[in-house]
């Protein structure tokens, strides 16, 4: 296992931090979880039928002990759920949708972390990011100062570790939003011993060309300087100027930033996910995440086709925002 995981099992490990994970009966997250509970790295909470999940747990000879099974069911504090949710959506539900909407497994398990049962939330190996997002922005919400959540990926290759953003979520983000990314990705940074040197990304630099695009990036960086004076931030970069010492002696000699940016944000969603992916696929670098930054509380989304080390690594990942 890489340095960057080893770093957040150290800060994790003994913390007694709880995590949902609202699929159980799916056999690489119930063997994830076996394994996180048998190296109490998290205590887990697993949410299904009871009687499902241990026959799962025999047919895949798992020890499932130190892990919580909650049905929601049977679950026998789900009155006080139903009165938070509808507390928390403020006329939008009511009691008898919140008895409703709870039974389903990723609201139940977004609840849990709401009122403190748990840290955190680790979904998607069996549903789409909208089924884990969507709670979470209702009942989690984003925190004070943030309008929206963002995902980042956290690219590793032997000793290097980058910051892409955003990479999942924001399909047109403005320039306020941007600034917004910047500085959550710069946090997220240091979450993994990454002293964040942040670049906006676009397809001019230092003014080579003016568009409605460009000027919505150096904004972007104008109001993250603002927002964050401590930050080392700067833009617009086309990616080798931010990347190569010598480019970006020639293309931005008066920058903070010379070719050593370790933070990219991207302009759009569209040019972020095919940015991580290039590097992903040609460059050799593991794509660690999506890891969405923002919310009040950390719920994080699998890919459906996820490995039962991806929901490990995740699970070490939302442990160590709840720690953070």
């Amino acid at each position: 296992m890489s340095d960057l995981f080893q770093t957040l099992k150290d800060k994790v490990a003994g913390k007694d931090i709880k995590i949902v994970f609202p699929e159980g009966n799916d056999e690489r997250v119930l063997t994830a979880v076996a394994r996180l509970a048998a190296e109490n790295m998290v205590k887990p909470i697993v949410v299904g039928d009871l009687d499902e999940i241990n026959g799962l747990a025999s047919e895949l000879k798992l020890t499932l002990d130190g892990v919580e099974i909650y049905d929601p069911k049977s679950y026998e504090n789900m009155d006080e759920l139903v009165a938070s949710f509808v507390e928390r959506r403020k006329g939008k539900a009511t009691e008898e949708d919140a008895r409703k909407i709870l039974l389903n497994p990723n609201y139940f398990g977004t609840m849990l972390v709401h009122v403190d049962r748990a840290q955190g939330l680790v979904s998607g190996a069996a549903h789409s990011t909208a089924d884990t997002v969507r709670p979470a922005l209702q009942i989690i919400k984003t925190k004070e100062g943030v309008r929206k959540t963002s995902g980042v990926f956290i690219m590793v290759r032997n000793d290097e570790k980058y910051v892409f953003a955003d990479c999942a979520i924001n399909i047109s983000p403005d320039s306020n939003d941007l600034a917004e990314i910047a500085v959550e990705s710069a946090a997220t940074a240091n979450m993994f011993g990454i002293e964040p040197k942040v670049a906006m990304l676009s397809f001019s630099t230092k003014g080579s060309a003016k568009s409605s695009e460009t000027e919505r990036v150096v904004e972007a960086a104008r109001i993250a300087s603002e927002r964050a004076p401590e930050l080392v931030v700067d833009g617009e970069f086309q990616f080798d100027a931010a990347f190569v010492p010598s480019v970006a002696e020639k293309k931005a000699p008066g920058s903070k930033i010379q070719g050593d940016a370790n933070v990219f944000v991207f302009p759009s969603l569209e040019a972020g996910n095919i940015g991580y992916k290039i590097a992903q696929r040609l460059g050799n670098f593991e794509a660690v995440g999506p890891i969405l930054q923002g919310l009040n509380k950390p719920v994080n989304d699998l890919s459906r086709g996820c490995s039962v080390e991806d929901v490990y690594k995740l699970a070490l990942i939302t442990a160590g925002q709840a720690v953070n």
